[in-house]
This record gives structure tokens, sequence and C-alpha cells, in this order.
């Protein structure tokens, strides 16, 4: 949610700013705004901001048609959260001079006492946001502070700020530009990313790592609580204390930071298509070459250390959203498979009724931006409240699955696992979801070898169907990618659509219910196929679309029961299931193989994504940056 990006240094700013709005494009928003400080040969600096409704391309019209100059500036992309998506709403927010501009991600949760003290005082608001009350407590400090004779500086604009950010209540990321001091810089953080990437002369500052492409590759996260002031001389970081900071920087190991949507129309299509190629990195990742020979290496290879495994005696997964679906797959294998106890909380409710406390827990976090607010403090919570017990059986055992290692998550969890899809910039997430399926099933195996839950026989069954995945998600990707396309336009006038599984495959059928409200607007539901007739099955008529995943295993002859249920209401009944004589029942069948019902999910989940996709670009709409939605929820 909502996209930072600042720089100092040699070159005009402007364009650097927006070049890194646009890497940032994917993680949502409805307005757009920069300001850029120029330097003049007398007095104080020339502070211009420029902000527009919509897209990225209305600012760069109203750049164009007002430059804006200055080596010193800061850009936003906003995702409305205080404020309609107006204009006057939109990032930066200037004070009662119009020479200080603030940019922000995050909530601040007591905006409302702070902007009645400030309107008490004078202070005339021009918008609606949270955000506004930062630049006028900013300048209403630097005035007390300039009272006393002391000279415009980047050191007294930092001092400002930080005596400030105390009276800010939540979570926030935040870049300051003054234009008295058109060589300074200040950002800070508190419960929201910000990385402060290292040129030749010139600092460049965003919330995530896609918008420092192409200008470098060495990085300072910075940490929660800290306060920076950029020059082009360098980097001043302080702690939340006012301490002076020394860290060394760090490289991005990542190899995939830039965009490219190549031919396709648009970034979720080719994602989709990218799963096999997914799929193929995972297995040549983490399956060895199988062996005969004596001290053969394990199923799978995951980079854990042993005591990851040892003695663990209940799971609880923390997640929100896609992660969340993919998390109730995994809980699934590691009770069916490994015969582990396992939960799945959704992290937003777990931060304020956690579960009583057990031993030998382990506790996961599921995210793939790495940077989901909720997730995050609820693996905080969770280490502060088993740190408090000296019981070493109730020691904080955190892991992380994510698809960005250079993350908050990855700085806050000792140990995890990076799904390696690559940049995802669909705001609807699906290369993601199967490389988090994926990295489950590499977690349920290992757990099951380790504890001899099932034979290895059966394992290596399982091992020899996920070798055999990439293939057939080419296929399958292929020949859906046409079925669907031919099949959207029955959708054009549908209102709801009701989706079905059971088993493993009852998370797929909230994760394709889900991907149809996200970017068709269309209202759907996914439930338990056993669950219909207690109540859902009222809504059925022959204006609701019902999908039903059928895949044969224990639930098969269940799951077909229930879908002549729905057809018995005059429900088009739409199958994802193997060709054959039992599922002839589907007035339209979206063929998938009959595979092992436990590997079921990683081909079920196609035709969801691609009927979804249809379904949206059929109706023209935009796809990749579904209206209201953000690819990093990054505020609770």
């Amino acid at each position: 949610m909502c996209g930072i990006v600042a720089v100092i240094g040699s070159r005009e700013a402007a364009p650097l700013l927006l070049e890194g709005l646009r890497q940032l494009e994917y993680r949502g928003y409805d307005s757009a705004g920069l300001a850029t400080v120029e330097a003049t040969p007398a007095g104080p600096g020339q502070l211009t901001c420029l902000r527009a409704e919509g897209k990225l391309v209305n600012l760069q019209q109203r750049y164009e048609q007002y430059p804006a100059a200055g080596h010193c500036g800061i850009g936003h992309t906003r995702w409305a959260t205080h404020g309609k998506p107006e204009e006057r709403n939109a990032h930066p927010h200037l004070d009662g001079t119009g020479q200080l501009a603030v940019v922000q991600n995050g909530i601040i949760e007591n905006h409302r006492s702070l902007r009645e003290q400030l309107q008490a005082s004078g202070v005339v608001f021009l918008s609606d946001t949270d955000t506004e009350v930062i630049p006028h407590l900013i300048s209403q400090c630097l005035a007390r502070l300039r009272s006393s004779g002391r000279a415009a500086s980047g050191s007294l604009l930092l001092e400002a700020v930080q005596q400030v950010l105390p009276e800010l209540h939540g979570a926030y990321a935040l870049a300051v530009v003054w234009g008295e001091t058109p060589g300074a810089l200040v950002v800070a953080r508190r419960q929201a990313p910000l990385l402060i990437g290292l040129g030749e002369g010139e600092f460049l500052c965003a919330s995530d790592t896609p918008a420092l492409a192409g200008f470098t590759r060495t990085i300072l996260p910075m940490e929660d609580g800290e306060v920076a002031l950029l020059t082009p001389l360098g980097i001043e970081l302080h702690d939340a204390l006012g301490n002076r900071v020394q860290r060394t920087p760090s490289l991005l190991t990542g190899t995939e930071h830039v965009a490219d949507k190549r031919s396709f129309r648009h970034f979720m299509h080719k994602e989709i298509h990218e799963q096999p190629e997914t799929a193929a990195l995972w297995v040549a990742r983490h399956l060895p070459p199988p062996s005969d020979a004596p001290g053969s290496p394990s199923l799978v290879a995951l980079p854990l250390p042993a005591k990851v495994f040892e003695g663990v005696e209940q799971i609880q997964i923390l997640a929100c959203g896609t992660s969340r679906h993919a998390s109730l797959v995994g809980a699934y294998l590691l009770e069916q498979l490994a015969g582990i106890p396992t939960s799945v909380f959704h992290a937003s409710e777990f931060r304020y009724a956690p579960p009583p406390l057990a031993p030998h827990t382990l506790t996961i976090g599921v995210t793939q931006s790495g940077e989901t607010a909720d997730t995050l403090a609820a693996l905080v919570m969770e280490e502060e409240r088993r740190g408090l017990i000296a019981d070493p059986a109730y020691a904080a055992r955190l892991l992380g699955i994510t698809n960005r290692a250079e993350s908050s998550l990855g700085r806050l969890v000792p140990h995890l696992l990076d799904i390696g899809a690559g940049i995802e910039v669909g705001v609807a997430a699906t290369k993601t979801f199967l490389g988090q399926l994926l990295t489950f099933y590499g977690l349920a195996l290992a757990f099951a070898e380790r504890r001899s839950s099932r034979s290895p026989a059966q394992l290596q069954d399982l091992v020899s169907g996920l070798r055999a995945l990439p293939a057939q998600l080419k296929e399958l990707v292929e020949e859906h990618d046409r079925r669907c396309a031919e099949l959207a336009h029955l959708f054009a006038d549908t209102q709801d659509v009701i989706f079905l599984g059971r088993g493993i495959n009852y998370p797929i059928a909230l994760e394709g219910a889900l991907k149809l409200k996200e970017i068709s607007y269309i209202h759907a539901e996914g439930y338990p196929a056993g669950e219909m007739k207690h109540g859902p099955i009222a809504l059925l008529d022959s204006r609701v679309p019902v999908v039903s995943i059928a895949m044969p295993g224990r639930v098969f002859e269940k799951v077909l029961s229930n879908a002549q249920e729905a057809k018995a209401r005059d429900a088009q009944l739409i199958g994802v299931a193997p060709e054959g004589p039992d599922t002839a029942l589907f007035d339209v069948l979206l063929p998938v193989p009959a595979v092992d019902e436990l590997l079921s999910p990683l081909l079920t989940v196609i035709p969801m994504q691609l009927l979804s996709y249809h379904i949206a670009a059929h109706r023209g709409l935009d796809v990749d940056q579904p209206r209201n939605l953000a690819k990093s929820v990054t505020v609770e």
C-alpha cells in the first residue's frame, strides 16, 4: 500500500522519482504526487509540488506541463485510507508556508486529536488525510527552534522531525523535504518498510526494492524507529532514542527486480503463464536427484537447520488473504502427511485473540511481500509473549515464508523460506500462490520424512508427482487459457458465483472465489461442498453459476453428489475435474489430469486463475490494479 520514493544527489530528481513510482505501481494506488526543492542563487530554495488523481500518467502529464526542478525530492503513490481518492488528498502534503512537504505510508492513529490541537493554533487544513498533521507539526517545531536564532540546515530539519515523531501514534514510513534546505532529505520509519539505496554521490529511498532497480544494488534497510538525514555527502542514521547508528549496507540478492510485461496484455496473464517455470525452478532447487546409493540425500532439500524440525508438537500459521488460502492447504498437508496438529489463523485476528500458549510450537508467518502489517505484528507479539516464559519448551520458534527475502519478514524471523517466484506485479497473486503451495509441500515432506509418518514409497511417489508438475502446468495453462477465454462471455451479466471444494481443495475454492472478486468485482463465495445444504443452497437458481472442484480421492463421490444438488436447483454447473463418465454431469468441464489427491491443488488452481482473468479482461477492467486493492497491505 502506498509507494514512497525519495532522492537526493547530483541529477534532476523528478525523472528519478517518476521512474521509481512506476516501479511501485504494482502496490496499488489511486493518486500520485511529487515535490522537489531547487537551490536558488540567493536565499532559500524553491519547493514545487505536483499532484494528480488517478494513474501515474496523469502526474507525468502534470510534470511535463509544469516542470519541477531540483536535485532533491520526494514522490508518492497513495492508496486511500483517510479521505477520498481526490487530488487534494494526494501526497505530498505541505505546511502553511508551502515550503515543507511530507509523504507518508501508514496510518497516524491519533491524527484527530493532533488536528484539533493544530486547528486551535490557527492551522488551516486542506485535506481529509491523517498525513497532513505531520508537515504542520514539523513546521511549528522548526519555528520554535529557529526562534533562538538557529540557521536553517539539514541538522535542524532532522532535529525537528525527531521531536515530532514521538507525537505520532501508529505505523508510518515518511520522507520530508524543506525549501530552506535544498541539500537535505529526512526519512523515518516505524512498522512500515523503507530502504535506502546507495549510489555514487546520490541516495534513493523507497518502500520496496523494485524502485531501486537500475539505480543501485547496495541498500541499507532502515530498522524500526530509525530516522536518517540524507545529503549528497552521506547518511546520518539515528535510532529511536536519537543515538547515531553505524551499520554496513547489504546487497540485493534477488535476480529479478524489474517488471517486464513482455508480449502479454496484462502482468497477471504473464504471471499465470510463468507458473510452469516457477515450478521447474522450485523442483531444481529443492528436489535432489534420486539416488540408491547409501547415505543418499533427503527427499527434499530446504535451507533450514535441523533444529527447526526437532521436537515440534504443533504448528500455527499466521497469514492473510491468498497467503492464508495457501496456508490452509499447507495445514492439510502437515496434518495428513506429517501428522502434526496445525492451525491457520487470520493474522489480524490472532493479534487480538491468540490461542493459549502451548509448548514445542512452530509459528509460521506467510506473506508474499514480507511486509504485511498484520502478519508481522502477530509474529512480533508471539515472540514477545513467549519470551515472558522461562521454560525453553515455550521459546519462540519462528519461520517465515515469503517471495521477498529482503523484507521486514526476512529481518524479523530467524529462519526463512524464499519461494523464489520472481517479482509479481499483478495485485491478484498467482505465481506467488503456487510458490507458497510448493513451499508447504516441501515443508510437509521434510517433516514426514523425519517423523516417518508415511512410508518411503509413499513419499517418493509424491516427489515423483512434483517432478512431473512443470510439464503438466505448461500443458494446463495453454489449454485453459483458450477454454477460459471462450467461456468468459457467459459471465457478462453474472452477479454471483459459488465455488465448491472439499478436503484439500476447499482452500482452492476459497482462492477461486477471491480471484474472481478481486479483479472482476463479481460477488463470489467459496464453500466446503458438504456445507451447501446447510444454508448457502438457498442462494442457487439459474442465474448463479457453481464452480465445483471434483478430484478423484476420498471425497470424490461426495463432491459429485453435492454438485448434483446444485444442478437440481437449475444452477449452471462448471466442473474442475478429470474427463470421464463420472464428470459428465457438469454443464461445462475444465479438465485437469487425474493426479494424486494430495497433489491436486497445484493443478486445480490453474482454471480458477484463468477463468477469473478472462472474465475481468472481457469486461475491460484494470486486471493488474483492481480498484481499492494494494499488492502489499502495509497498514492494519
